[in-house]
């Protein structure tokens, strides 16, 4: 796998995103399952059925362009962000010095804001160990960056996610990555009950300006465009309130350009030990 990502590297992102899109529509017609939750998350949020397809093509682009990310330098790996929307969002909050906390859910390329975000200070990004060991070697190597710092989601991760608030420093997560058992609580994601962490509603309580971010793919692989955002609404009322507010501001995120969504994840599972949602 490492070599395999270091040959990619080594290619022009155009070429890249053009392998991915190959390979996102061979596995959407090859893997029943797979094409089966995409079709189901996408009816479920209202999208047209016309971009399933397309969808599952950013998909396949996702994966493959991470070898551009990872294993290139970090002045490389931000050569590729042309351009920045809601800039002054992000200096607003660095100026405020109270500590960020960014929402990045399974958006375009997820993997480059971090990377962007490391050069104006230290964030801490909360991180879930994979299964395969040669994932985490990867994973881990082209994570490794000066002031990008990866947390463990587990109770030391959250800790060190609470220091570095305490600090004024920047910190990221999936806000709509299904938690663990006893780790959320079941809330509507586009008018179905899904198990939703609770944790990124928990760290917006504690002063940190909270911040949507999203890298988005820009065709013809010409590159990245960052944005930045606060919710429309601020969020407000206790931890499961504000849970239940980032979700519907992840939604209006999603409809932003709902074809760079990893509809393919399968958010509604219901996790092992978690009682089934209330009727």
């Amino acid at each position: 796998m490492v070599f395999l990502f270091r040959l990619l590297s080594r290619l022009p992102l155009s070429v890249v995103h053009r392998l991915g899109d190959w390979l996102g529509r061979l596995t959407y017609w090859l893997s029943p399952t797979y094409r089966r939750h995409l079709r189901e998350n996408m009816a479920q949020a209202g999208v047209d059925p016309a971009l399933n397809l397309p969808a599952a093509a950013e998909s396949g682009k996702q994966m493959l362009e991470l070898a551009r990310i990872w294993m290139r330098t970090l002045d490389e790996a931000n050569a590729q962000v042309v351009d920045v929307a809601g800039r002054e969002h992000l200096e607003a909050a660095l100026q405020a010095g109270h500590g960020i906390v960014f929402l990045t859910p399974h958006l375009g390329c997820f993997e480059i804001t971090a990377q962007y975000l490391s050069t104006f200070g230290d964030i801490t990004v909360l991180y879930r160990a994979p299964k395969s060991a040669a994932a985490q070697e990867l994973i881990l190597t082209g994570r490794k960056r000066a002031q990008l710092h990866l947390a463990p989601a587990d109770l030391s991760g959250v800790r060190a996610l609470i220091k570095a608030l305490k600090k004024g420093q920047m910190v990221g997560m999936l806000p709509d990555q299904a938690p663990k058992t006893g780790e959320g609580v079941w809330l509507d994601f586009f008018g179905r009950p899904a198990y939703t962490m609770t944790l990124a509603a928990r760290l917006t309580e504690t002063g940190a300006t909270a911040l949507l971010t999203w890298g988005e793919r820009l065709p013809g692989g010409r590159g990245y465009r960052i944005h930045f955002q606060p919710p429309t609404q601020p969020l407000a009322g206790d931890t499961v309130a504000r849970a239940q507010q980032i979700n519907h501001q992840i939604e209006a995120l999603i409809r932003q350009c709902p074809v760079q969504y990893l509809w393919g994840y399968n958010r509604y599972k219901r996790p092992r030990g978690v009682e089934p949602p209330p009727a």
